[in-house]
């Protein structure tokens, strides 16, 4: 069986149905497919033989939180050939593709796999050099806004040449949009985003020889003994960038080791005696405080349920889990009981 196959295959593409099915949104969409759900599928998987198929148009919206950014959204039937492609395919053969440090997307990964990996890349670090040593952090511009289409396609093409097919419905997605850069919103973009940036994954470990690397998306770390051999390492990274037309953005420094790095939300430094402390970065526990006192008042007020706050709220408590936070968590916790006194 082919990859392509494998994606098409009426098993997969009714699993892929009942994965889009459970997530939230398309409720009109969803339930106009659900009423003829076994043809619905039939047809997706006739008209992905035939070559018929087309990507919908997108739905569009912003988010304000942590940034602003357009949220481009597919229609359900794009999501359910999104899931098998990306379940079936594209996630498998990617998880070998990619270095153990690249954290983002993937099953077993996410953000407490990145702040782990970089807990212990800084203890090792530390166990070898002391504070004697630098960090050079990098986050490139508007990473997902920039992507180039056919550097993108290149790409997939390398990757996944050997099946025809699969780089048509890859590219199919990757030009469902004009002029440069891929939807937030679509689950197979956070794929081929990672994929971007594999070359420089590789680049960095294995050209440039760095042991302490760690990326996360577009927002990644390089540790080292000697600021020299960064500054080289920074301006190798650059001209690599400028192959895929991306650039560093200004948030791009180097720092002494000592000072730590923030990472995934978190600051992250060796203490003195040798322990690794996590700290929520002050903008990040400014903007939470802020939300979630609102959030509370709407509770309060009747215009939010108690419950969709609750699932918002203990869902960032576990974030501040991760990290050295106590103090923070139980003094929030206290603000929160003044605004609606019977949480506890």
């Amino acid at each position: 069986m082919t990859d392509f196959e494998k994606v098409i295959e009426f098993e997969n593409m009714y699993k892929a149905y009942r994965k889009s099915k459970s997530g939230k949104g398309f409720k009109k969409s969803s339930a106009r497919f659900s009423v003829m759900a076994l043809d619905g599928i039939h047809s997706l998987i006739e008209q992905l033989e035939n070559k018929t198929y087309t990507v919908s148009k997108y739905n569009e919206f912003k988010v304000y939180e942590p940034k602003e950014r357009l949220i481009q959204t597919t229609s359900f039937k794009d999501k359910v050939v999104q899931h098998s492609l990306c379940d079936n395919v594209l996630l498998p053969r990617m998880q070998e593709i990619f270095i153990l440090d690249n954290c983002a997307g993937q099953k077993g990964k996410g953000t407490l796999f990145g702040l782990d990996r970089l807990s212990m890349h800084m203890l090792d670090f530390y166990g070898k050099n002391g504070h004697n040593g630098y960090i050079l952090k990098c986050d490139i511009t508007k990473f997902f806004y920039n992507i180039s289409h056919p550097q993108l396609k290149d790409i997939i093409r390398y990757h996944f040449g050997y099946d025809k097919d699969i780089c048509w419905l890859c590219n199919l997605f990757v030009d469902s949009t004009e002029g440069k850069g891929i939807p937030l919103g679509n689950q197979i973009n956070q794929g081929l985003a990672l994929l971007y940036l594999d070359g420089m994954d590789k680049l960095i470990k294995y050209e440039l020889g760095i042991e302490y690397y760690g990326r996360y998306m577009d927002d990644f770390y390089l540790i080292h003994p000697n600021r020299e051999y960064l500054k080289y390492c920074l301006s190798v990274i650059t001209e690599h960038l400028k192959t895929l037309d991306l650039t560093l953005n200004e948030k791009t420094q180097i720092f002494p080791f000592k000072n730590g790095v923030s990472f995934l939300g978190f600051h992250t430094y060796i203490s003195k005696d040798g322990k690794v402390i996590r700290r929520v970065k002050n903008e990040n526990k400014r903007n939470a405080q802020r939300k979630y006192l609102k959030m509370a008042k709407m509770v309060a007020n009747g215009r939010l349920p108690a419950e969709k706050f609750d699932a918002s709220y203990q869902a960032y408590k576990n974030h501040l889990s991760h990290g050295n936070c106590y103090g923070l968590s139980k003094a929030l916790d206290e603000r929160i009981c003044k605004v609606i006194p019977q949480k506890e």
